[in-house]
């Protein structure tokens, strides 16, 4: 079997590629799917020989490791895959630095998936990501998609258009708080007899039950102050309220209840996450060209990374416990695993609201991307029934699709009405003024969205390289 990486020049493709590496047997000791090629797809062929560096060392770790190509050619990449892995950065950190500094100087929170820097994000992605999942639908139309590219709810809706089911979305932090649940119960949530109640978008959702043997356990563990203090969601957000709300939030909910807390700490720091990432990751791919062993360095740059993700909403370094073990790589893993091997799994994946026996929300749109549980067999993905949503969750659940919703218009019939609408009504916005002025902001630093949102008539001057920008996998 065949994996295209999109993306592949990307700082994070190694632990990708030791997940599929090491996979000669599941965790039970049953046959688990066997890839015979990564293909790794980026716009840059310096990051490719970075990274060609990298798991070529790596690879000597392993008794008999998949095959690794290396391209430029997205159409090359996609030949006869069966699984497609999309980890695409459009714009690259620079774009990422300008979503967050345009939303900042306008008092507002700039942050990459959350609030007016994600609508922009998704604002100059959703075009590409609709011409990328164009081409899978023609190279490899039987293939699964996987789709990390952020921000991955509303990307993951705007890739069904053209791969319907067969495109799923993933994301690492609600796996992290599962476990982090399931070991401060010391229980494992996939054994018989448990049971866990997840609903929400992507960066915003909770962990609402999570019963064992018919009894719900959750409201033991939110009642104890030492179970509670190993949750490191409980701890971003706040414990008592935590308790108050009798759910465990997705840590993004810092942003929308902490707002000008999370402001605030960003605009002290000396550089927004972004412009941290930028330096970091250009000097670690000068050093990896220099290192003696790039593995130790790549090893090296990942934990001082994951030690500062999500800084601004902690008193401490993150623990330990919190960084190590797990991920994206596994909820991508285990979702190849069951759909080759037809072993069923249970996940939490961003999959259509719209199923075969009705909706999941009944209030919410068909097409909408949820985050919710299901299980994944051989027949394909299989979201599993929820408790009717209170009625704050699907208040905020709604104000966020409206303002996605509407992102999504602009980027697919080019209307400037529809991003001012956008990003006017977002939850963290919720001003026609200040709507207009990221707007204008975003067209100013982005040549891409200028060139999508350029005004009928206008010249095509100012905005001609943008069509020349970068392609993909930047």
């Amino acid at each position: 079997m065949k994996l295209a990486i999109l993306g592949g020049g990307g700082f994070r493709v190694p632990l990708v590629y030791e997940a599929v590496a090491s996979n000669a047997l599941a965790a039970d000791g049953r046959a688990a799917v066997r890839l015979d090629e990564v293909a790794l797809h980026d716009s840059s062929a310096e990051r490719l020989e970075a990274m060609r560096r990298i798991l070529d060392e790596d690879a000597r770790r392993f008794p008999d490791p998949p095959r690794v190509t290396y391209t430029v050619d997205l159409r090359e990449a996609l030949a006869g895959a069966d699984f497609v892995f999309s980890a695409i950065r459009v714009g690259g950190a620079e774009g990422r630095i300008a979503d967050e500094r345009v939303a900042l100087d306008l008092g507002l929170l700039g942050q990459e998936t959350i609030g007016p820097g994600g609508l922009a994000y998704a604002l100059r992605t959703i075009p590409v990501m609709r011409e990328v999942a164009r081409t899978i639908a023609e190279v490899a139309p039987d293939a699964w998609t996987i789709n990390f590219t952020n921000p991955a709810g509303i990307v993951t809706q705007a890739m069904r258009e053209f791969l319907g089911d067969r495109v799923v979305g993933i994301c690492d932090t609600p796996i992290g708080l599962v476990r982090r649940v399931s070991r401060v119960l010391g229980v494992s949530l996939e054994a018989d007899g448990v049971a866990y109640d997840y609903v929400g978008l992507n960066h915003l959702g909770w962990l609402r039950s999570v019963t064992v043997d018919g009894v719900d356990r959750l409201p033991e563990l939110l009642a104890s102050d030492a179970m509670l203090d190993q949750i490191e969601e409980a701890r971003v957000v706040g414990e008592d309220f935590v308790r108050a709300l009798g759910v465990l939030p997705n840590e993004y909910l810092y942003y929308y209840w902490r707002t000008e807390e999370a402001i605030a700490r960003i605009r002290e720091a000396d550089e927004t996450r972004g412009e941290y990432l930028a330096r970091r990751q250009d000097a670690f791919y000068g050093r990896v060209a220099e290192a003696a062993s790039p593995l130790t360095a790549w090893r090296e740059a990942l934990h001082e990374r994951e030690s500062t993700y999500m800084a601004e909403a902690r008193d401490e370094e993150r623990r330990e416990e919190d960084v190590a073990g797990g991920g994206y790589q596994e909820v991508a893993l285990r979702l190849m695993n069951a759909l080759a091997t037809g072993r069923s799994e249970r996940m939490i994946l961003d999959v259509g609201n719209l199923t075969p026996s009705g909706r999941i929300v009944p209030e919410l749109p068909d097409d909408l991307v949820l985050e919710v549980g299901c299980v994944v067999d051989g027949e394909g993905v299989h979201p599993l029934p929820i408790a009717p949503l209170t009625l704050a969750q699907l208040g905020m659940m709604a104000r966020l699709r409206a303002s996605e919703k509407a992102i999504a218009d602009a980027a697919a019939t080019r209307s400037r009405d529809k991003a001012w609408e956008g990003f006017a009504i977002h939850p963290l916005v919720d001003s026609p003024r200040l709507g207009r002025a990221l707007l204008d902001g975003y067209v100013a630093a982005h040549p891409s969205i200028a060139q999508l949102l350029l005004e009928p008539g206008a010249s095509t001057e100012s905005t001609a390289t943008a069509s020349k920008g970068p392609s993909p996998a930047q």
